[in-house]
């Protein structure tokens, strides 16, 4: 009995703890998405309304509709963030499969400390880069194009893939290629037709992890960026911010629109998400 009591007492406080974390991760969306309903003048009142009283889909209808100027910036400012998460992700995808595959599988002098350098950019905060890259893009002559941003998140989001994905490659036995060989297959055919459907999960965890590090960045497209009709969601988002007052309501639609796409996407592809962050804890 003792034994039973501790067991559900222990379990309890681990379901209260773990609701807690999960209010305050809910809490903010749902609140955000109670205020997109309000009218401006509801959005001040205090005490606030937890339940609008009269909730409406005007600011939806106005960020979405491309016959008014606040849609049309919108729209363009998702399009924008769509193109620079997408290419960040299919090359951030092919740079980091070949890499942790030769980390994994090829034997060379100074794999380890390579690897391990790899990763030692990781130990640096991102805004401690953003000058020297900003210097460096401006000598490129790559100030204000996708094209800085693009390098620059690769940057950011390869040591971690190519970590991610080593692990998948580590736990794949080489017999299965081997076999391969020997029926005839290239290094390349047993790759493409082996390993790679094998590390499938780790692949997308990797996009993943890629698409929502460009997706919600804000600091380097806040400088690389100077056109307005090239800046992406997190910047263009704070056109809703006046001198002299801040549409709330439109701010916190134009917010929770931007959180679906990624909150969507890892809901439906959370599992290949845990199981490359589990399988990649191995020793390099």
């Amino acid at each position: 009995m003792n034994s039973r009591f501790r067991i559900t007492r222990w379990h309890v406080m681990g379901w209260i703890f773990l609701a807690t974390l999960l209010f305050f991760a809910v809490a903010p969306m749902v609140w955000m998405l109670i205020t997109s309903f309000k009218s401006q003048f509801a959005a001040l009142k205090y005490p606030p309304e937890l339940i609008p009283q009269n909730p409406n889909l005007e600011q939806y209808e106005r960020l979405l509709s491309p016959k008014n100027d606040v849609g049309r910036q919108f729209l363009r400012y998702m399009l924008n963030s769509i193109w620079v998460s997408t290419a960040t992700t299919v090359f951030g995808v092919a740079v980091a499969v070949p890499a942790a595959y030769a980390f994994a599988r090829f034997r060379f002098p100074g794999r380890k400390a390579l690897f391990f350098s790899v990763l030692f950019r990781n130990m640096f905060p991102a805004v401690v880069f953003l000058m020297p890259l900003f210097i460096m893009m401006r000598w490129m002559g790559l100030v204000n194009t996708y094209t800085s941003l693009i390098i620059t998140y690769l940057t950011f989001g390869l040591p971690l893939s190519i970590w991610l994905l080593k692990g998948f490659y580590d736990n794949i036995p080489v017999e299965l290629e081997q076999a391969a060989r020997i029926d005839g297959c290239t290094r390349f055919q047993a790759f493409y037709m082996v390993v790679m459907p094998l590390s499938a999960p780790g692949i997308i965890a990797t996009a993943i992890y890629s698409f929502i590090t460009a997706w919600n960045e804000y600091v380097y497209a806040l400088t690389f960026l100077n056109d307005d009709e090239k800046l992406t969601l997190p910047v263009g988002l704070q056109r809703f911010f006046a001198e002299y007052a801040t549409n709330w309501p439109g701010l916190m639609a134009a917010s929770f629109i931007m959180s679906v796409p990624v909150v969507v996407m890892f809901l439906i592809l959370q599992k290949y998400f845990v199981r490359a962050l589990t399988e990649g804890a191995v020793k390099a």
